[in-house]
């Protein structure tokens, strides 16, 4: 859901690299992990000062992640509605489907980069990677579950108790080592080989064409001041203009806060992988890339809390765009496809 290094045991070393993939180390532990930062990527968030790096936490935060014993009925995984081959997401639905076909009331949110990030979901519910899959599990939509169930389900496969055992020498399978697993495996899922990374780090394949490049310096332009760094956001809670649903009536921030001004404030999305998340912001409602350049142009709702950046001197909001611009820029999103992120065979 999100800045790699290297683990030695319990220690971490800083490197720069492109990939990533983690691979065995000579001369250690072989259940260590090498973890190694990309080098246009910022510093981490999520440090693993008490979960240090191994092939057998991340393998059993993967079981556990892919596992529909986590809801209340054994049908509803995490993996439900973060599919690898949509970086993560919810395969085109806007809300997506939880426990007995219910309807949630928020577009599923891409999972990657996740140790970057400082705060979590679209109202920042959460601002520990540890504590994430707790929202989803006790979510009385999604998998309406209680921690002390499921491990009560889980104490009873033998692979489990193994996995457990292995991973944090825990015999009791408890709910702490659970959570630990999940934020490893989740960490682990970093996209940072897209062509407009190879093209920044100056790797092979990463040569942008014309519109490409003219689309880059135009997100630079128009984009960037919210989908900062490589990471392609701020971490920060704006509103930017969505028309409220009056069915769901999602307040956003505020029901995080309590504060009226953060009325209609939801986290600022990664674009990284964009192409493969449709439909668009929190609530699903933009269905294509073009649809979102023309309500950032034309479509913005205003409101007290609407985001200074999208008013113009003149008192209009928006951002002005001709359709060539956002040619352009759309050329430039779809180099933030990451295909040796979806198609890595270890998630």
């Amino acid at each position: 859901m999100k800045k790699l290094f290297t683990l030695f045991v319990g220690t971490l070393l800083l490197f720069s690299c492109s990939s990533d993939d983690y691979v065995d180390l000579p001369d250690v532990d072989e259940d260590d992990i090498k973890w190694e930062k990309p080098s246009n990527f910022p510093d981490l968030t999520y440090t693993f000062n008490n979960n240090a790096l191994k092939k057998s936490r991340f393998e059993l935060g993967k079981k556990l992640f892919h596992d529909p014993r986590l809801s209340e009925d054994n049908t509803v995984s995490c993996a439900s509605c973060h599919i690898k081959e949509f970086a993560f997401s919810d395969a085109g639905k806007s809300f997506s489907i939880g426990i007995d076909g219910l309807v949630g009331k928020r577009n599923a949110p891409a999972i990657q980069n996740m140790a970057f990030n400082k705060e979590y979901f679209y109202d920042g519910a959460s601002n520990n990677l540890e504590m994430v899959p707790i929202v989803p599990i006790h979510n009385e939509i999604e998998m309406r579950e209680e921690l002390p169930t499921i491990l009560d389900k889980l104490r009873l496969d033998i692979e489990y108790q193994q996995m457990f055992k292995k991973a944090y020498n825990d015999e009791k399978m408890t709910s702490t080592s659970m959570l630990k697993a999940l934020a490893q495996y989740m960490t682990l899922l970093v996209s940072s080989n897209s062509k407009y990374d190879k093209y920044v780090r100056k790797e092979e394949g990463g040569n942008l064409n014309e519109l490409e490049k003219k689309g880059l310096v135009l997100f630079r332009q128009n984009c960037s001041s919210c989908h900062s760094t490589d990471l392609f956001t701020d971490n920060s809670f704006r509103n930017n203009g969505v028309r409220v649903n009056p069915s769901v009536n999602d307040k956003g921030r505020e029901d995080v806060s309590g504060e009226e001004e953060d009325r209609y404030k939801f986290k600022v999305s990664t674009v990284r992988n964009v192409a493969l998340t449709a439909p668009y912001m929190h609530d699903g409602s933009i269905a294509t890339l073009e649809d979102v350049l023309d309500f950032y142009s034309s479509g913005i709702k205003d409101s007290p809390t609407l985001d200074p950046l999208l008013r113009q001197k003149n008192g209009r909001v928006g951002i002005p765009m001709t359709g060539e611009e956002k040619k352009a820029i759309i050329a430039f999103l779809h180099t933030l496809t990451d295909y040796e992120f979806i198609n890595n065979p270890k998630y």
